[in-house]
């Protein structure tokens, strides 16, 4: 990988962190509201609150980080397959921690978006957008500039 590769990557997996911070606060801040005001079980605020950063994180990154001009359905079935893995394995290792195991809910809620952002990372760059990486008009144009 030569230096302006390096760069590229780099480069995009800033933004990838900075898009799944925002994504984070939208996961704690709807999780926070939804388990404090409705006193629900653990589960059901997680898994509320997980749906809505990835719908958020998903947007962002296929257009701004990976700037993919792949099919949206196909992208997105593509992260609902991630995700048919991991809600099921996070909501129930979350329920048991918190409330089995008695853990502070927002541990455990944070290690899960941690988990989350390494791994969903990892499968979009390598799986969801790899064939599509830097094909929409925003990659387009700014390959314009640089010729």
């Amino acid at each position: 990988m030569n230096s302006s590769n390096t760069r590229t990557e780099m480069l995009r997996s800033l933004k990838f962190l900075l898009f799944s911070v925002s994504a984070g606060i939208i996961e704690i801040v709807s999780f926070a509201l939804l388990n404090e005001t409705l006193g629900w079980p653990y589960w059901p605020c997680y898994l509320i609150a997980l749906v809505l950063s990835v719908l958020w994180n998903f947007t962002l990154n296929r257009r701004y980080t990976f700037r993919s001009a792949n099919n949206v359905p196909v992208a997105m079935m593509k992260v609902a397959l991630f995700y048919t893995v991991f809600t099921p394995l996070s909501t129930v290792f979350g329920n048991w921690l918190a409330e089995g195991l008695l853990w502070n809910e927002y541990l455990v809620t944070a290690i899960n978006m941690i988990l989350n952002f390494v791994l969903e990372y990892l499968y979009d760059r390598f799986v969801v957008f790899r064939d599509s990486i830097d094909t929409n008009a925003l990659a387009k144009k700014r390959d314009e500039r640089e010729t």
